[in-house]
């Protein structure tokens, strides 16, 4: 089990048209209303060995297309050595040329964002740290397999942040409040479906007396159903 994050509390850049990522609950309206590209294309996750652990592609793509350009990313990817930038040209399956795969190495685990060519570097790079760190704080030391397990969370948590493609919150603390936020939901609605359940147990747990079979008033027999399967 290993932890992905290797170091908080660092100072990072400047976000999107410059505004530092400090700004909390910076939202997409603030970006130019006339751009009509998608920031992100896809959000790749895979393992050192290639194998994929999180998708989230923000355009159709089969799913035999989806493992071709997993395999593809893994192979920019993996092969670059640690020394050199987290960016290069996007794979010829996602838009060449016109994209630009962004990435964090952490531990065992390789985070890909596939962006307009435009966008900013530095922007990304610190969108996947809060992207990270956040999985960190909801997961308590997250690792490998509560991505596997736990996919439906963690694409709840990147709802959070990005949505069709463009990014609507970065700041860590928001996120994770609307994380907790519908954690109690899912607790008090699994409370209130367990309810029927326990109020047939607990009359099946009391000790009622026999009820009589045959209820005789004068000439008059009345034969009482048996109840029992219904508790």
């Amino acid at each position: 089990m290993h932890r992905y994050l290797t170091g908080s509390g660092s100072t990072w850049g400047t976000a999107f048209c410059g505004a530092p990522w400090s700004d909390a609950g910076y939202r997409c309206r603030n970006w130019d209303q006339s751009r009509t590209v998608r920031m992100i294309k896809a959000i790749l996750v895979f393992n050192n060995h290639g194998k994929p652990r999180f998708m989230r592609f923000y355009q159709h793509f089969a799913e035999e297309m989806q493992q071709q350009i997993v395999r593809e990313t893994f192979h920019l990817v993996s092969k670059r050595d640690d020394n050199v930038c987290n960016f290069l040209e996007g794979g010829s399956l996602i838009g060449g040329s016109d994209y630009k795969l962004i990435y964090r190495h952490y531990a065992t685990l390789y985070f890909v964002f596939c962006v307009d060519s435009s966008e900013s570097e530095l922007g990304i790079l610190d969108l996947i740290q809060v992207f990270v760190e956040t999985l960190d704080k909801c997961f308590e030391n997250v690792c490998e397999l509560d991505l596997i397990f736990n996919v439906d969370k963690v694409h709840y948590i990147l709802h959070e942040m990005v949505m069709g493609g463009m990014v609507l919150e970065t700041n860590m603390n928001e996120v994770v409040a609307q994380v907790e936020a519908q954690n109690k939901l899912e607790k008090s609605e699994t409370g209130f479906s367990a309810a029927p359940a326990r109020a047939v147990s607990a009359v099946k747990s009391m000790n009622l007396p026999e009820l009589p079979r045959n209820i005789n008033i004068g000439d008059i027999n009345i034969k009482v159903p048996n109840l029992s399967h219904l508790v």
